[in-house]
C-alpha cells in the first residue's frame, strides 16, 4: 500500500511543476477528494448508501470536490486545485488529469429510469480548466479538451478539441491553436512577468495601439469636417433664404 501511494505522489509530482516535495501533494485537496472517494465508493460497492453519502459530504465539506461514490475512477487520477464535479455514473481511466472547475455531468432520463448519465473519459486523458463534460458520451484515449469546452458528443482517441464561445460545440484544435492549452489562455506568452507585474513588451505594444487608434480618429474627424456642409449654408437651407 505504501509503495502503491508512493507511486500516485510521483504520478502527480510528474504532472505538477508545482510541489518541491511528496510532503506537499499529501496536502492537495485532489489527493484527499481522491482518497475520501475510495472510502465511499467501497461503501457504495458493499450497499451502505448512506454511510458512503457521507463520506462524500464530509469529503466535499473539506475539499470543495464533489465525487459522486457510485463514480468507477482508475489509477493515478489527478485533479489539479479542485471545485470539481463527477456524477455517479462517470467512469474514468487510467492516468486522467482534470483541471479546476470541471463538470463530468449527466442528462435527466426522459424515462424515468437513471442507467448510464455520465460520461465515460479513457485512460490518459486530460481536461482543461472550466470544461463541462455532458452525458453519456465517451472521451477517447490520450484525447485532450481545453479549457471551457462544452463537449456534448463523444471525442475520438487521441483527438484535441476546443470549445467555441457562445456555443456548445467542439472543432478540432489544429483549425484554431497549435497546442493544447489547459487553462484557456497561451502558456507560451504570458501577460506578465515572474512577479506578476505586466510586461514591458505587452504595455509598449498596447500605448503603441492606443497612439495609432487616436491618429485613426483624429484622420476620421478631419474628414468628415472637409465633408460637411458650412454651418450659414445649412442654416440658409433650413430658413428658406438660399436662392
Amino acid at each position: 500500500m505504501f509503495e502503491r501511494l508512493i507511486s500516485y505522489l510521483d504520478s502527480v509530482r510528474a504532472r505538477d511543476p508545482a510541489p518541491r516535495s511528496r510532503w506537499e501533494i499529501l496536502l492537495y485537496p485532489g489527493v484527499w477528494a481522491l482518497g475520501f472517494h475510495r472510502i465511499a465508493h467501497w461503501l457504495f460497492e458493499a450497499k451502505l448508501y448512506f454511510l458512503a453519502r457521507f463520506v462524500n459530504h464530509l469529503s466535499r465539506l473539506l475539499t470543495a470536490i464533489d465525487i459522486h461514490p457510485g463514480a468507477s475512477i482508475g489509477k493515478n487520477f489527478f485533479i489539479d486545485h479542485g471545485f470539481t464535479v463527477i456524477g455517479e455514473t462517470a467512469e474514468i481511466g487510467d492516468n486522467v488529469t482534470i483541471y479546476q472547475c470541471v463538470t463530468l455531468g449527466g442528462t435527466n432520463p426522459t424515462n424515468g429510469k437513471g442507467g448510464k448519465r455520465h460520461p465515460t473519459l479513457r485512460d490518459n486523458v486530460i481536461i482543461g480548466s472550466g470544461a463541462q463534460i455532458i452525458g453519456p458520451i465517451v472521451v477517447g484515449e490520450r484525447a485532450r479538451v481545453g479549457a471551457n469546452a462544452v463537449v456534448t458528443e463523444d471525442v475520438p482517441a487521441g483527438a484535441t478539441m476546443i470549445g467555441l464561445k457562445a456555443r456548445s460545440t467542439l472543432v478540432p484544435a489544429e483549425e484554431w491553436i497549435k497546442e493544447f492549452i489547459p487553462y484557456g489562455t497561451p502558456c507560451d506568452d504570458p501577460p506578465c512577468d515572474e512577479q506578476g507585474r505586466p510586461r514591458r513588451d505587452c504595455v509598449e505594444k498596447l500605448e503603441s495601439e492606443v497612439v495609432a487608434l487616436r491618429e485613426e480618429l483624429a484622420e476620421m474627424k478631419a474628414l468628415l469636417a472637409e465633408r460637411a456642409p458650412p454651418v450659414t449654408a445649412v442654416r440658409r437651407r433650413k430658413s428658406g433664404t438660399e436662392d
